[in-house]
């Protein structure tokens, strides 16, 4: 009976892990790490890529859709705006409408943050401004662009977009 009770308590201490065993399983958590952090930074990356797009999309097509009222006629404009809006913030607060009293059109509901930058000023291009420039003459808003000066994986300005 003792050689029992002996081997029962051999096993019994033995219950932990051993020192290569405990080696082993960190170099395989680290490794693991260091795969996952580069894939966790692109796709923070591809996200605000994605939202700096959509939100490009959104602001120019109600550039667009201003344009296209300005136009037909629909909403009064001021001169030498060439039909575009004068600031962003025009198309947040609506501008009247032709033929209707106390009514106005609005084209956004908010001005869409940049992603890059978080906040909600974008550079501007006026129609007469080259269409490379980073300064906006002021006469209207024809195009809208990031102010942020990183660049995409692949090499161009989000600037650019």
């Amino acid at each position: 009976m003792k050689t029992q009770g002996n081997i029962l308590t051999r096993k019994r201490s033995r219950r932990g892990f051993t020192l290569i065993e405990l080696i082993v399983a960190f170099s395989i958590l680290i490794t693991l790490t260091a795969m996952a952090v580069p894939l966790a930074r692109y796709k923070v990356r591809r996200d605000k890529e994605r939202e700096l797009d959509a939100a490009l999309r959104e602001i120019r097509r109600a550039i667009d859709k201003y344009k296209d009222a300005s136009d037909k006629g629909e909403i009064q404009v001021k001169l030498e705006t060439e039909g575009y809006p004068e600031t962003l913030e025009i198309l947040v607060e609506g501008v009247k409408k032709n033929g209707a009293v106390d009514k106005k059109y609005k084209f956004l509901r908010r001005i869409p943050k940049d992603p890059f930058t978080n906040s909600t000023d974008w550079g501007k291009r006026a129609w007469q401004d080259d269409p490379k420039s980073t300064s906006w003459g002021g006469q209207n808003v024809f195009d809208v662009y990031t102010k942020s000066t990183e660049r995409a994986p692949d090499g161009t300005a989000y600037s650019e977009r």
